[in-house]
């Protein structure tokens, strides 16, 4: 099972299932000497955070931070960092009639014939979003030595959920959904801004091609796309092509960002602008139709416990810190 971000500089090790003891992350890499700003990764994970209103899961987890290794005295030793996050509010037995019958859409059928039943079902196991937790106080430490060392700054917005663009509406598509038993979707829009001149790599390397791979790692995430994005398809190039100038301070710089940021894989000084499409929650209490892997036969299913009726609020956290994993990263490597 691959649990690693393997970057140039970076290696970020994600451990535990959703209903066991604990979860936790390890990060291999990080320099040393970095004054940790444990109030800004709290921060962080305060968003990521569960049961903080009516539009996500009623489990009520703290998500203390128990750093075991890296960090002494308020700075960063060079050694790998190690992060450990108990579960305290686990109701297992929700998921005791999900074991041979697997959620639509799910992890659930996928993982249980790769890991031949004996992976851990409760709450998705290591598939669940819980363990973004971990990725959150990564790209946390990550985000605070991009603003404070380089000046680079991440940040995101819901675009929409459920098609909804105001905050009133998307809270009524949530609460709508949620009401019918049902869950919904969206789109989150991020903007890195200061990223200097020329950072990232050709071809496999891509700025493009490491955010994506990393985004996409993020559970319900089910699209991507960059600047312009699938608008490109239907421009002209004299459209779509960002031209350039020099602006008062002498900075060569574009007059549109169709690209959003990113040309030929590296970074060319203008905002880096990305959309991530968050599909619906897939437990739902609606009934579904589902099967039997125990008797191989036809049955319904809905599911009981506490789930989010919409996770994308949840979500921008995690693709703010995940950013920030990959775009250290490369820094790191410059």
């Amino acid at each position: 099972m691959s649990s690693v971000f393997y970057g140039s500089k970076l290696k970020i090790s994600i451990f535990g299932e959703s209903h066991g003891e604990a979860i936790g992350v390890t990060i291999d890499g990080f320099p040393a000497g970095f004054e940790v700003d444990l109030a800004f990764i709290e921060e962080q994970m305060n968003r990521r955070k569960p049961n903080k209103s009516e539009l996500s899961t009623a489990r009520n987890e703290d998500d203390k931070l128990n750093i075991i290794s890296g960090i002494f005295e308020g700075k960063t030793t060079g050694v790998p960092i190690c992060c450990i996050i108990y579960n305290k509010d686990k109701k297992s037995s929700d998921y005791d009639k999900i074991k041979n019958t697997p959620r639509p859409s799910h992890s659930d059928y996928t993982a249980s014939v790769k890991y031949k039943g004996f992976n851990d079902y409760r709450g998705a196991g290591h598939f669940s979003g819980r363990l973004t937790a971990g990725i959150v106080f990564a790209g946390a430490l990550c985000m605070s030595m991009l603003q404070k060392n380089y000046d680079v700054s991440i940040a995101s917005h819901i675009k929409n959920i459920h098609g909804a663009e105001s905050d009133e509406d998307m809270k009524k598509e949530i609460l709508s959904a949620k009401n019918n038993l049902d869950s919904v979707g969206g789109i989150i829009e991020s903007i890195v801004n200061n990223m200097p001149v020329g950072i990232g790599e050709p071809w496999f390397d891509s700025v493009e091609s490491r955010l994506s791979h990393m985004i996409f790692s993020i559970p319900s995430v089910k699209g991507i796309e960059f600047g312009a994005g699938f608008n490109f398809a239907s421009l002209y190039g004299s459209e779509a092509n960002d031209q350039y100038y020099i602006d008062n301070d002498g900075k060569i710089t574009t007059y549109t960002n169709s690209n959003g940021g990113i040309v030929g894989g590296l970074t060319n000084g203008m905002p880096i602008v990305f959309r991530t499409c968050i599909k619906p929650t897939p437990s739902i209490a609606k009934e579904q139709k589902t099967v039997n892997l125990k008797n191989m036969e036809n049955e319904n299913i809905s599911i009981d416990g506490r789930h989010d009726p919409c996770i994308v609020h949840r979500a921008m956290p995690v693709i703010d810190c995940a950013t920030a994993i990959v775009l250290l990263d490369f820094i790191l490597n410059e």
